[in-house]
């Protein structure tokens, strides 16, 4: 089968699908080339019409290499193709194997080597392409674990996306499985979604066309868990020590737990009373308070790490992880004490590659497990967690009466109606309200 691709008009191209009698095989084709704006169906010619700009160009021929149908068998000689005004492209359909590989346009930019779809470990090798891309789209490491979850889940069920392969039908059964058949709630879903539709767009470079078929799970709308004055108190005398200093800054500051345990040194301004959040959710920075109460205990914690950094620098040790490239930018910044963790982990740890040794943050399920333990020991029956101290926070703002622009900054909310929720959830509310039985 023959793609002949020759000059319109000005301005536009000719392309030319030679009838092929192995079924499916001009479908893929055809379906490639609708993929291109702008393109149009010439009667007269039997040919189909598309942009001759570069643009058009580009997309023509990363459509027609996307479906893995076809392989370059000649190009013509002439000038580099940003400036050539004639296009006679030829192609060679491999119509011994079609489909048998993941090729893509962004692959061969990138000098990825193709997945063989049927051959051992592909699954293996795409997951690891697909992660090198979240992380070259600086998505936290969080959602690259749960986006490779969504993508294995997705591949395992059928078999590796391969191009020229329909995606709107295996998305849509695939998504509408999850609410139909697995009950899960709206945002994971919506999360399963998301880390396939990164996976076409990003990794395989296939556009994905109308999903309106999709069954979507209803999102509910939930009260957050607010714990009052009394309830956070009785918490917190059941913790002790940097556990209990964690949930007095979660409760004091308004912080996500992962916001608390990634704190560094110099994050903490005493002199201001602030509190630096660098990376939060979203990838945003934003500043909150430093409670005057946590000041001190604070100040007396940091100086026991102080001392325990210090005794691993005279050991030889004493670096601390930097993100991205600053431990190259700034060679001695991780054995400095301001980019030292506010929380780190008891022991250290050994880097593989590296061989040094050094301390990463404390673990997030220590302080969830001790929380846990102290709403227990408290005698609460609310399910609270460390994520309900940042509701009590700001449900409590909000009755001191504090402006709900104050609380959204402080949160670092993008949307008000975010903000909006611990408004339901006021004293001045249903619990304001003196029932009719009372009066009798």
């Amino acid at each position: 089968m023959d793609v002949r691709i020759n000059d319109f008009s000005t301005g536009r191209l000719s392309v030319y699908v030679g009838i092929n009698e192995q079924a499916g095989i001009s479908e893929q084709v055809l379906q490639a080339i609708k993929r291109i704006p702008g393109r149009l169906y010439d009667i007269s010619g039997k040919s189909w019409v598309v942009p001759g700009d570069q643009f058009g160009i580009n997309m023509l021929l990363d459509s027609l290499l996307s479906t893995g149908l076809f392989t370059f068998r000649e190009r013509p000689a002439g000038p580099p193709a940003e400036h050539r005004s004639h296009v006679d492209v030829l192609f060679k359909a491999k119509i011994d194997c079609p489909n048998e590989c993941i090729a893509h346009p962004a692959s061969a930019e990138r000098n990825d080597p193709p997945i063989q779809a049927d051959q051992p470990g592909a699954l293996d090798r795409l997951l690891e392409r697909y992660r090198e891309r979240i992380r070259a789209s600086h998505y936290s490491p969080m959602t690259e674990r749960a986006y490779a979850h969504w993508v294995e889940l997705f591949a395992k069920e059928g078999r590796i996306p391969r191009p020229g392969e329909p995606a709107e039908p295996r998305i849509n059964r695939f998504i509408t499985n999850l609410a139909v058949k697995d009950n899960v709630s709206a945002s994971t879903q919506n999360q399963a979604l998301a880390a396939i539709l990164f996976l076409y767009r990003q990794v395989l470079n296939i556009e994905v066309g109308d999903l309106e078929e999709i069954i979507r799970a209803k999102r509910p709308i939930r009260l957050p868990v607010v714990m009052t004055r009394d309830e956070v108190r009785a918490v917190l005398s059941c913790m002790s020590g940097e556990n209990k200093l964690m949930a007095m800054l979660l409760y004091g500051t308004g912080l996500r737990l992962n916001e608390c345990i990634c704190l560094r040194v110099q994050d903490i301004d005493f002199n201001r009373n602030s509190i630096i959040v660098h990376n939060g959710k979203g990838g945003k920075d934003r500043v909150t308070m430093l409670p005057s109460s946590v000041a001190a205990p604070l100040k007396e914690h940091l100086q026991r790490i102080h001392a325990v950094h210090e005794r691993d620098i005279a050991e030889g040790w004493g670096e601390v992880y930097l993100p991205s490239s600053l431990a190259k930018k700034w060679p001695n910044a991780p054995s400095e004490w301001q980019w030292q963790w506010v929380f780190p982990q008891k022991h250290r740890w050994r880097d593989p590659v590296t061989k040094k040794e050094g301390r990463f943050h404390i673990d997030a399920s220590v302080v969830q497990r001790a929380v846990h333990d102290a709403v227990i020991i408290a005698g609460i029956s609310k399910h609270a967690s460390c994520h309900t101290f940042r509701h009590s926070f700001a449900t409590q703002l909000l009755e001191n009466g504090y402006d709900i622009r104050t609380v959204q900054e402080l949160l670092g909310h993008s949307d008000i109606r975010t903000t909006m929720v611990y408004t339901h959830v006021l004293n001045k509310g249903p619990s304001g309200v003196k029932s009719p039985l009372d009066g009798l």
